[in-house]
């Protein structure tokens, strides 16, 4: 399956970015695949065609639900063992998404009621995405407790 993030506004050169770029190499070869990175504007820009096949969506949202981190691998599992193709994540700019996508979501995501910077927000979802990987592959780096 693959794994897709698609965040408003360019994280550059910064600390954030190198933590995404660590995450993201550790996913390579985990159990649900390698993880891409589409950046767009802050304003415009259009999301990349919808694939042929399965796709969900997620959408960050400080109104979304918010799962464990065991939690949230089973969701992905569940998705994988479904069939879709493609879960995509999508991190918006500082106006958020507008209602007809929150609409149309698979699953509105939440990371508690605070605003985040889009810059780590898109750490935080990278580093869950990296638990969930490590979760439903048996790996250490996730402690329940």
């Amino acid at each position: 399956m693959q794994l897709h993030v698609i965040a408003r506004g360019r994280i550059g050169r910064s600390p954030e970015a190198d933590l995404v770029e660590r995450y993201a190499r550790r996913m390579a070869t985990g159990p649900l695949g390698a993880l891409r990175i589409t950046e767009l504007p802050d304003r415009g820009g259009t999301l990349p065609p919808v694939p042929t096949g399965a796709l969900r969506t997620v959408v960050l949202d400080e109104r979304g639900r918010q799962l464990g981190s065991g939690e949230f691998a089973r969701v992905l599992e569940r998705w994988r063992d479904d069939g879709v193709r493609e879960a995509r994540f999508l991190i918006g700019a500082a106006d958020g998404h507008d209602e007809a996508l929150r609409g149309n979501a698979d699953l509105l995501l939440g990371f508690g009621p605070m605003t985040w910077p889009h810059m780590l927000a898109r750490v935080m979802l990278v580093e869950q995405l990296w638990r969930a990987t490590s979760i439903l592959a048996g790996h250490p780096y996730h402690r329940e407790g």
